[in-house]
């Protein structure tokens, strides 16, 4: 790890509402394709620490690089090579897997921080404040929405929406 070159990278839209910090990068050779029909390219690599099933995400510049055309509906991945057409293959109940596993472990991004800003911002000597009335009433279709025009040129054309909904 203390190897790892410095860098003042971040990574945004991992972690919902913060940015990633990056523990360095690396260059490594990375080679698709058998001995007789192979490609080479060294790519270099953000390092980040966090949980996931993923070793390694090829960016577009890593997919230009290759010359690679991913498919994601097949799980193939394309690429010109000295002798012919490189096709990476994957595999469909392990994508399904891992992207079950990732949905676990994206949610727990970030939460730990969150709870701990919660905690140090929420006063427990009061009460939450309830936003809704003691008594609410059953929803009345007349009273509770409004039918509104939602094309500027024909009055027939309308949405029913709720009364309570503040302006645009």
């Amino acid at each position: 790890m203390t190897k790892l070159p410095a860098t003042d990278t971040t990574f945004h839209g991992i972690i919902p509402g913060k940015a990633a910090t990056l523990l360095g990068r690396i260059s490594l050779d990375v080679v698709f394709g058998s001995s007789g029909n192979f490609r080479r390219e060294r790519l270099d690599f953000k390092v980040v620490d966090w949980p996931s099933q993923y070793h390694v995400v090829l960016s577009r510049v890593a997919l230009a690089r290759f010359m690679a055309v991913p498919h994601y509906a097949y799980l193939k991945l394309k690429m010109p090579g000295p002798n012919g057409v490189i096709t990476v293959s994957g595999n469909f109940t392990r994508s399904d897997s891992c992207d079950k596993e990732f949905h676990k472990i994206s949610e727990s991004f970030g939460m730990h921080e969150e709870f701990e800003q919660l905690k140090a911002s929420t006063g427990f000597e009061q009460t939450p404040v309830s936003k809704k009335p003691a008594y609410q009433s059953e929803f009345n279709k007349k009273a509770d929405t409004k039918e509104v025009q939602v094309h500027p040129t024909d009055p027939s054309k309308t949405a029913v929406i709720s009364t309570s909904l503040p302006p645009a």
